[in-house]
């Protein structure tokens, strides 16, 4: 099973007046890690999806747990896992860790596709089943 790899750095922007990531930030982190994982692994970019297709995948649920602090400068190295692929939604497991290898964050996280015109859920294509399915755990090596 492997698992989908992206780093970013902690910046200003990411902070509040300690110099710690505050944490709503997170969530435009976790969003910024699944975004890029569809358009790097799965060959389908949020761009592509919202504009040409005009599907989107909101997220039905958003679990995190905050490990340690991550600080101004810092660089995080996220993975994602896919736990699970419904017929319209998607189970993710998110980890991020510091350089010095301290659990930071988990998230878990379902999404759902969505058609946005009416908004409502619809069936993974097939082609994007299959990539999605390339990180699923327990998928065969």
């Amino acid at each position: 099973m492997p698992a989908f790899a992206w780093r970013n750095s902690v910046m200003f922007q990411h902070c509040d007046p300690a110099g710690i990531v505050f944490y709503p930030r997170y969530f435009e982190m976790i969003n910024a890690a699944i975004e890029t994982f569809f358009a790097d692994a799965v060959g389908w970019s949020f761009a592509r999806m919202h504009g040409r297709d005009r599907v989107g995948v909101p997220a039905a649920r958003i679990d995190t747990e905050f490990h340690a602090a991550s600080r101004l400068g810092d660089d995080l190295d996220w993975s994602l896992r896919v736990t699970r692929i419904g017929g319209a939604s998607l189970d993710l497991v998110l980890h991020a860790t510091g350089d010095d290898g301290s659990a930071r964050l988990t998230a878990r996280a379902t999404l759902v596709l969505v058609s946005l015109d009416p908004l409502k859920s619809k069936p993974w294509p097939e082609p994007t089943r299959r990539a999605l399915e390339r990180y699923l755990e327990d998928a065969p090596q």
